[in-house]
């Protein structure tokens, strides 16, 4: 983007550091860019927990308002419930959204997602860019003498019973789970859904804190992972599931409270809506793929790699009208949910999928973790990714080589990705093995060596 646009204009939201970077009073000019850019009737808005939130959601509303925009007001929500009002309201005129949410980042930032008509994401190359040009260059259209209306929504009803449609309440066995919400906003959703659901809930930091007094709901941190993993131990638990500030990504621990990498839940989703639906199409994405790749192939699926993030994924899953698509990195998206990604569906596949089987978690998931161990996503700093690329690229000359998304390259035994971060300076490596977890640790080592020196 141009040295001029604002730093918290990113590549697929704005995130920034409040109120250095972000402020009410960008806050209401983005509003009004986002009326001159995309020219909606009605825009469901929403905000999480942060401290920050309310007063920049305000000013949100203020900017669509004196464009003459109407608002439908979620108040404290998830990113995934504007999600759902936009693509499910369109009959009531809702023709886009906007959630105030910095998910994950520490406590003093702040950002905003947004979609257009049909819950379609909007992007650096689809409408972020132009909004920061029309703020920065002053070009913002005049205030109407028509203000929008602002009404509030009245309550999570239809997001709720939306999220029931996944599964057969009846035929779910009795699992006790362990829900860790960080504080953040995945609380209140939980609450509802145990009223309709067999499940014992052991709750863990489940009133919604914008001051965070267990830290930032970033569930992947070491110390956030151990605390989940010994809830689960202490109380017997099925399972456990964690979510980050605005929900939007779920991440799972067995019975053992041993942590799954989402790359295996991909697999097991994947499983769950094939059964539902035979021989649909899944799209995974190319940082790490066997195990995905050989589970859709068995259950008579069709596999599509597509390119990492969520805008080429939702674009890719409505031209191959897709099922679901997954990434490793804990987005699932489906196609019955406006091809947006969720953090409450894919755990209630997984409950559907464990009472179907009658199984622990652990024997869904112990045989493909040996069969296909992983790496994990390791991110390094460096000052000429693309140099260190082409390093890598010639001293692996001889495997099978893709670009759908940075360098993947395979060989009999084991293969890899490496790609460039959208947002950093970061190299990020994939790399898995055909059940050779010292091959795996091997070239690990040696491509890390080159990325390093």
């Amino acid at each position: 983007m141009n040295a001029k646009i604002p730093p918290c204009f990113k590549a697929y939201d704005i995130r920034g550091r409040v109120p250095d970077e972000l402020n009410p009073a960008l806050a209401r000019k983005i509003g009004r860019a986002y009326a001159a850019v995309f020219h909606p009737r009605k825009v469901a808005v929403g905000h999480d927990i942060r401290l920050s939130s309310t007063e920049l959601v305000g000013a949100l509303i203020e900017g669509l308002v004196e464009s003459g925009v109407d608002v439908l007001s979620l108040g404290l929500c998830g990113t995934e419930e504007i999600y759902h009002a936009a693509f499910s309201l369109e009959d009531q005129g809702v023709d886009g959204g906007i959630v105030v949410t910095a998910s994950h980042n520490p406590a003093d930032y702040n950002g905003l997602k947004f979609v257009t008509h049909g819950a379609r994401p909007v992007s650096g190359e689809s409408g972020l860019q132009q909004m920061a040009e029309l703020i920065v260059n002053d070009a913002l259209p005049e205030t109407t003498e028509q203000r929008g209306q602002v009404e509030s929504a009245d309550g999570k009803g239809a997001y709720i019973e939306h999220l029931l449609g996944y599964v057969q309440s009846e035929e779910l066995a009795p699992l006790k789970i362990v829900v860790n919400s960080g504080n953040g906003c995945a609380g209140a959703v939980i609450d509802l859904l145990e009223k309709e659901l067999p499940f014992t809930f052991i709750k863990a930091y489940h009133k919604p804190d914008g001051t965070f007094p267990n830290g930032v709901p970033n569930p992947l941190l070491p110390e956030k992972r151990e605390e989940t993993a010994k809830l689960v131990r202490e109380h017997g638990a099925d399972l456990g599931i964690a979510w980050d500030g605005d929900f939007d990504r779920c991440f799972f621990w067995d019975e053992k409270g041993g942590f799954i990498e989402g790359y295996y839940i991909v697999g097991l989703l994947a499983l769950e809506l094939l059964s539902q639906q035979p021989g649909s199409t899944i799209l995974y994405d190319p940082r790490l793929t066997w195990n995905s790749e050989e589970l859709i192939a068995a259950a008579g699926g069709r596999a599509v790699m597509t390119r990492t993030g969520h805008a080429f994924i939702k674009e890719r899953m409505r031209q191959e009208d897709a099922v679901y698509g997954g990434e490793m990195s804990a987005h699932h998206y489906f196609r019955d949910f406006g091809y947006c990604d969720s953090g409450m569906i894919p755990w209630l596949l997984v409950t559907s999928l464990l009472s179907r089987k009658n199984v622990p978690l652990s024997s869904l998931v112990t045989e493909r973790m040996e069969k296909f161990p992983v790496s994990g996503e390791i991110n390094s700093t460096v000052d000429d990714p693309d140099g260190i690329i082409e390093k890598i690229e010639k001293r692996f000359d001889n495997g099978r080589k893709e670009y759908i998304d940075g360098l993947s390259i395979a060989f009999p035994g084991y293969r890899f990705n490496i790609r460039k971060s959208n947002t950093e300076p970061l190299l990020r490596l994939n790399v898995e093995s055909r059940g050779n977890p010292e091959l795996l640790k091997e070239k690990t080592d040696e491509l890390l060596h080159i990325i390093r020196s």
